[in-house]
């Protein structure tokens, strides 16, 4: 049997058109739910930067239900939310050193805990393990305006200091962080 070289030609191209479709269905698995993001500010000399995934309220009910009180919870969805800090800093009056950090909340109905812990990269809060906490405060939650999409913002209050905030639903959740210049 002959096989002519414009055949051997139409095979290649056949599987390269193939591999392409399964590459195209490959990337539309990868469409995450909750979209990844990185939120980055300096402050004085400090580089911090957030990368945290977004859910939606979608009409859920989140806090207390989706997102329950009083349980170590990710802080976004997906990987646990990863904070990094370039030089030491000072959250809520406690220093931190500088590195990155799973960040965590226990939510609470009038107070929440945030958790900075020492194993950055976690999937959800599934191997959360205290021990490995380097700093836990206590804040306040506010009221906020309407957030479908969970959002963490970064409000410079000074050359020296900022407001770290995660918004959601109609909640805000936030904590400040002061440097050294």
């Amino acid at each position: 049997m002959k096989i002519t070289m414009s055949f051997i030609i139409l095979l290649m191209l056949f599987s390269l058109f193939i591999s392409d479709d399964l590459s195209a269905q490959d990337k539309k698995e990868e469409v995450r739910i909750s979209p990844k993001a990185e939120l980055m500010q300096t402050i004085g000399f400090t580089d911090v930067k957030i990368i945290y995934s977004r859910p939606g309220v979608k009409g859920r009910i989140i806090w207390g239900k989706l997102v329950p009180y009083n349980a170590v919870w990710r802080a976004g969805a997906n990987e646990a939310t990863k904070i990094t800090f370039s030089t030491d800093v000072i959250i809520e009056g406690k220093n931190l050193k500088k590195g990155s950090y799973s960040f965590f909340a226990i939510p609470g109905k009038n107070e929440w805990t945030l958790i900075f812990n020492k194993v950055a990269d976690q999937w959800g809060a599934f191997e959360y393990n205290e021990s490995e906490d380097a700093l836990r405060i206590k804040v306040k939650p506010q009221k906020g305006d309407w957030e479908e999409w969970l959002a963490y913002t970064i409000t410079k209050t000074s050359d020296k200091t900022a407001v770290i905030k995660l918004e959601w639903e109609r909640l805000k959740i936030p904590f400040k962080v002061e440097v050294k210049i």
